[in-house]
């Protein structure tokens, strides 16, 4: 079965105007045309694509799968069309990571920096989602690297540790909780919270288990950053949930005070998972192969308790 790339532009423009009319002027095709080419891709396949409706031409359920798979391929095709300007303009590399929050904001630009200083030819795009999206993502190949936690499931991804961390409460020096060495996130939960913005992965993270909890967060105020939180919690705006090692370089030493967290998922066991490095292209084996060795080489540095094990060790 093959398709016919204007017939899918002008599939999208009409879900996208909810007209065929206004979708067929976005690509600049006659009303006529557009209609032969709609009943050509309906003929195609094999069933009706849109109904119409006071609102317009609205999509039905075949026509609402078809979608969001010419999303996809439109997707592809313009990072498609990117990696090779790129190639055109001396690039011999691109790479899709996704990484967690707290790989993203405390090993991870360290080591890219280093790599892509030493990789002039290759380009990293960076996302930041959180870990079942990732396993996901790296699984149907919208990505080809994750840095995920070590308890999410990977399935039949490879994978290849990386570093540890711990999550633990910053809060003021003048909170009730400051004189705490230790606590269970259940105990901290009647006090108010300062959390990162909603579609970061160290809040879902952070909902995700107070719902398991059976608990709600009282929260104050997301911030978009790390630095932000922190400074709020410093001023007894409410308890920050953070990786120690965001803690100890944002903040001056003592400007908060830190309290351990009991529970077993504070420790945070990051890994780079891959769908399959050996067939992956050199540049992104050479990645994987740079974060195990930065892992290697910054064991117990600076609190990063680093694991050491190396991609051919792995495999």
């Amino acid at each position: 079965m093959r398709y016919d790339l204007m017939d899918l532009k002008l599939f999208r423009a009409i879900a996208e105007t909810s007209s065929l009319s206004a979708g067929a002027s976005q690509i600049h095709l006659s009303p006529g045309s557009a209609s032969y080419r709609l009943k050509n891709l309906e003929r195609l396949v094999g069933t009706t694509l849109f109904l119409r409706s006071p609102r317009g031409m609205v999509l039905t359920a075949a026509g609402e799968s078809l979608h969001r798979h010419v999303i996809a391929v439109f997707g592809d095709l313009e990072r498609m069309h990117s990696e090779m300007s790129g190639f055109a303009n001396g690039l011999r590399g691109s790479i899709r990571l996704y990484a967690n929050s707290s790989s993203l904001n405390g090993f991870l630009a360290e080591d890219l920096s280093s790599f892509l200083s030493m990789n002039r030819q290759c380009n990293i795009e960076l996302e930041e989602h959180n870990s079942d999206d990732i396993v996901l993502a790296v699984g149907d190949g919208t990505a080809d690297l994750g840095i995920v936690a070590s308890d999410v499931e990977s399935g039949s991804l490879q994978v290849f540790p990386y570093a540890t961390d711990h999550l633990v409460l910053a809060v003021s020096n003048e909170h009730p909780l400051a004189a705490r060495d230790e606590i269970k996130l259940e105990e901290a939960l009647d006090y108010d919270f300062v959390c990162m913005q909603r579609t970061s992965s160290n809040f879902q993270f952070l909902a995700q288990t107070c719902g398991k909890l059976g608990r709600q967060l009282n929260i104050r105020i997301h911030a978009h950053n790390f630095a932000t939180v922190l400074r709020l919690a410093r001023d007894n705006i409410g308890i920050a949930l953070v990786p120690r090692r965001v803690l100890a370089s944002t903040l001056p030493k003592e400007s908060c005070s830190v309290v351990e967290l009991s529970d077993d998922w504070a420790l945070r066991r990051l890994k780079v998972i891959a769908h399959n490095i050996e067939n992956a292209p050199q540049f992104t084996k050479n990645l994987v192969d740079h974060l195990l060795l930065r892992a290697e080489l910054n064991s117990g540095r600076n609190g990063d308790d680093r694991m050491t094990t190396s991609r051919t060790q792995i495999a």
